[in-house]
């Protein structure tokens, strides 16, 4: 056993996610990357271990139900409790592109395996965890979102962001955005508390190339809202210290 905070951050083998875990950790946090691929990841958790972090490498595909129950099962045995869960890993199709409204186009198979990352595993890994996260004595939920899941921007044509419409991606995020608020209020008297984060347009594989913000910056909202204090929100949606509408 161990009584420092133990965080697991999801799909953190590069990018946002991986950002996500060096913040934490740069906070004297122990964190668990979460990673599809491990060895893929080995040289991104060298790299934090090089910077005096304290990160370890967990193999976990949240589509996988073994995976999941295995990486449980380790975070049990090593640790006893989980005091955060960071759900990042997430994927926007091959077929879909940011700027096109896909609604019409994108296949039912790619649609279907979008929302089996993004939704079924992200709530599958949570259920499994949750019962270490019980443990904890304030235990933290972080779903990463995006403002494309937001249905009162996306109805709104006056908004900049109303033409952005990858329809899988903004679905499954928006099905996301609902699990957080039943989620946290299944859990409201509990210490435990749950919020969705949009990081913004983020410099990643999802993002592309043209995003104007650093996964540095990106990184901040998750990390803010997995460290709140008891006096913080749950079941709310944010951008920094921004709350978005859903």
């Amino acid at each position: 056993m161990t009584e420092k905070t133990i965080a697991l951050v999801t799909g953190a083998a590069r990018g946002l996610g991986l950002e996500t875990g060096r913040q934490l950790a740069g906070l004297g946090i122990t964190v668990l990357l979460g990673a599809r691929r491990a060895d893929e990841a080995q040289g991104a958790a060298g790299g934090l271990r090089a910077e005096g972090l304290e990160v370890e490498l967990v193999q976990l595909d949240i589509t996988d139900p073994g995976q999941i129950e295995t990486a449980r099962q380790q975070i049990e045995t090593r640790y006893g409790r989980l005091d955060i869960l960071v759900n990042n890993a997430a994927i926007k199709h091959p077929e879909e592109r940011l700027f096109e409204n896909s609604t019409l186009s994108i296949s039912e198979a790619a649609l279907r395996a979008t929302f089996e990352v993004n939704f079924f595993g992200t709530v599958a890994a949570t259920r499994a965890f949750l019962p270490l996260l019980r443990k904890s004595e304030a235990g933290r939920i972080v779903n990463v979102s995006s403002m494309m899941a937001s249905l009162a921007i996306h109805s709104d044509p006056r908004h900049p962001m109303s033409d952005v419409k990858p329809f899988a991606y903004d679905a499954s995020k928006a099905a996301l955005n609902q699990f957080t608020i039943h989620l946290a209020a299944a859990l409201r008297h509990t210490p435990i508390k749950v919020n969705a984060a949009h990081p913004g347009w983020v410099r990643t594989g999802i993002g592309g190339d043209e995003a104007p913000m650093e996964p540095e910056e990106g990184a901040r909202t998750a990390v803010r809202l997995a460290t709140l204090g008891p006096d913080g929100p749950t079941g709310k949606f944010f951008h920094f210290d921004q709350e978005l509408p859903w």
